[in-house]
């Protein structure tokens, strides 16, 4: 046994292939928590133009970092197993709810921010103000996240094992984007449609008609999350090839036993 082992490592092999689910868990976790934070606090701009016509891109900056974990649940799917990936998108839930509470308990602690009544934070000019807008965005669209990411999540660690078990663990391709297409349409049209019938976190126009608003949302998001999702299928491939050799783990061993 190598001296830099732990004792409750049991071999070589052992910590390396705990230490990459770390690696992967890790990036998961944090940049769930990361977006959670984020949220719709700044929206972001990416529209164009085709032949002279505008083609809206409109998108929360919480969402730049969701289809990292996407990848990450796709890889521990694949290596790991559908229980340890379940295992994790519950793990992120409850990370995600520990945040929440953290600044719910620190709204309420003294000394009192003196909120300006009707907005529900202190004025614009206090030192606190930044603290309380976070807050507020945060508690406002926390029940639209959550229950986006755990539905979306659980879709897509279901969707991807259903696609390896039906095609035998070939076409690697196809469970890598079909789960997450699926998974993160899933997860654009409720986290929109709750933050804005339930929390009225978004910038809507209430002059204008609600719908051709909130699809400018849901499709700028999808339509972001899609590309990436396309863009990550190289190195998902490359990914799963070396991992599999380094990790000696046969990807297929999961279905071949009957666990699904």
């Amino acid at each position: 046994m190598s001296r830099d082992l732990h004792p409750i490592e049991a071999s070589v092999l052992h910590a390396r292939r705990e230490r990459v689910f770390l690696v992967l868990a890790g990036l998961f976790l944090g940049s769930m928590t990361m977006l959670n934070i984020l949220g719709v606090s700044r929206f972001v701009d990416l529209s164009f133009h085709v032949n002279g016509v505008r083609i809206p891109m409109v998108i929360a900056v919480g969402v730049l970092p969701y289809p990292v974990t996407f990848l990450c649940t796709d890889f521990i799917s694949e290596l790991y197993g559908r229980a340890r990936a379940n295992f994790l998108v519950w793990v992120g839930l409850g990370l995600n709810l520990w945040v929440v509470t953290f600044l719910y308990v620190g709204g309420l602690m003294p000394p009192d921010p003196g909120i300006v009544a009707g907005t529900g934070m202190p004025p614009i000019e206090a030192y606190d103000f930044a603290f309380f807008r976070i807050r507020y965005l945060t508690m406002g669209a926390v029940v639209a996240s959550m229950l986006a990411y755990l539905t979306a999540q659980l879709c897509d660690v279901h969707v991807f094992h259903f696609w390896k078990r039906l095609t035998r663990g070939r076409h690697l391709w196809l469970r890598n984007n079909g789960s997450t297409l699926v998974s993160q349409f899933v997860d654009t049209f409720a986290v929109i449609t709750i933050t804005h019938f339930y929390a009225h976190a978004l910038p809507i126009d209430p002059g204008q008609p609600i719908w051709p608003q909130l699809w400018v949302f849901i499709g700028s998001g999808y339509v972001f999350k899609m590309v990436a999702a396309l863009l990550d299928t190289g190195p998902f491939y490359l990914g799963v090839h070396w991992l599999s050799r380094y990790l000696e783990i046969d990807p297929n061993a999961e279905h071949a036993l009957g666990e699904i």
